[in-house]
């Protein structure tokens, strides 16, 4: 038995004919948010929150169950998002990296990391220098002296050496075949574009493959790697914590999911970082303080703008869904009332990705202290977008900023 259930980020939740073991799988992986209809028994209540993607839930003895969370933001704009949040500099803006004419977001992600990986290995797989390690019956770089005298105790052959060898078999070659791998076993890629990742995938075939669950190699971008530093980066998002690939009792889900939460809070806090080029204050993303004055209670403010002398300027959070319908949630205002008092700010701001108004502002009793709220149109251009960033970003600093 094949199904799949067609869910919208943040809907209101629907009913669906579910299997209890897949019912309860769903609900474990948090995936979805999945509970048993009260009213009728072998149906589940399904709603998504803030993860998009897809993922399977396959079922012993054949068959699955395919649920699919679509965002409310077009893919497009939602792959301009990622890519700016990986690297502002990188261009996202100029539509180099295609999404086709996908709808969803996994076939359209699948087809963005295929044509990257196409276009950095055009001139061939990038060599490096990687250092190796074992047993010859020649000596070939440095001889490993302890470890010589621990495995051979004193023999003269064969000889622990070390040497650094120039290979395909590096770092980022590894990072782009793990990809391809991982997006060959999602379901949702559609057959042409699994048929170029496997093209690339035989492309690839030399190089040693990662092992599942181990960690990914690091790399350091530099001029010699730069035509591979796009395809690395949306590789790392394959691969990185936004997946879902585990096995629940008897059942296996298997998928890929991106928090929209924190997709937005990445785009947003980078953004005003940029913003900031230029006019002699810092921008920190996540900056470690504490509420108390025995340092005992942490706080990560998602974004800290700093004078030259570290003096603490301006602060914001990024919020990308407010839960209320009729205003903002009051718990985020007592927040960032608890991040300008231990800062010694009179004004911190809130930026959410929709809201009732554009901005709102609010002085707090007694304290003189002054929240601001403000709203980000998704739906517009990445120019506007950047503009709008910008314009609270000078707003938040009170120093003119480049728009």
């Amino acid at each position: 038995m094949s199904q799949t259930i067609e869910l919208v980020e943040h809907a209101p939740a629907t009913g669906h004919a579910l299997p209890d073991d897949v019912g309860r799988s769903l609900a474990v992986s948090r995936v979805v948010e999945a509970a048993p209809d009260p009213h009728t028994p072998g149906r589940w209540l399904l709603r998504a929150g803030s993860k998009v993607g897809a993922v399977a839930v396959t079922v012993p003895g054949g068959g699955s169950v395919v649920v699919r969370v679509t965002p409310k933001v077009p893919i497009a704009r939602l792959v301009f998002l990622l890519g700016y949040s990986l690297n502002p500099a990188g261009s996202w803006r100029d539509g180099q990296v295609e999404v086709g004419e996908h709808r969803d977001l996994l076939p359209a992600l699948a087809h963005a990391v295929e044509r990257q990986i196409d276009q950095a290995l055009r001139q061939g797989l990038l060599q490096g220098y990687r250092t190796a390690e074992e047993s010859s019956l020649v000596v070939r770089g440095r001889i490993r002296e302890a470890e010589q005298m621990r495995r051979r105790f004193g023999a003269a052959l064969p000889v622990e050496v070390a040497y650094d060898e120039f290979t395909t078999d590096i770092a980022e070659n590894r990072i782009l075949r793990a990809a391809v791998e991982r997006l060959l076993r999602l379901p949702g890629v559609p057959r042409e574009v699994r048929r170029r990742l496997q093209h690339q995938h035989r492309r690839l075939v030399d190089v040693t493959p990662l092992v599942r669950g181990g960690l990914v190699p690091a790399w350091l971008p530099n001029r010699l790697n730069a035509r591979y530093h796009r395809a690395l980066r949306l590789a790392r998002v394959v691969l990185d914590g936004s997946s879902a690939e585990h096995t629940p009792g008897a059942l296996h889900v298997n998928g890929f999911l991106f928090d929209m939460n924190k997709l937005f809070e990445d785009f947003v806090t980078v953004a005003m970082r940029e913003a900031l080029s230029g006019s002699g204050l810092t921008g920190r993303l996540q900056d470690p303080h504490h509420l108390d004055e025995a340092s005992e209670i942490r706080m990560r403010p998602d974004f800290v703008a700093y004078a030259a002398d570290g003096t603490p300027r301006a602060v914001a959070d990024a919020k990308y869904k407010a839960q209320k319908r009729d205003g903002y949630p009051d718990a985020d205002l007592y927040q960032m009332l608890a991040y300008c008092t231990a800062l010694g700010l009179p004004e911190g701001h809130l930026v959410y990705a929709k809201g009732n108004a554009p901005h709102a502002a609010h002085r707090v009793r007694h304290a003189g202290i002054v929240i601001h709220q403000h709203a980000l149109d998704l739906d517009q251009d990445p120019t506007g977008l950047l503009a709008d960033v910008t314009a609270v970003t000078r707003q938040m600093c009170a120093v003119p900023l480049a728009l």
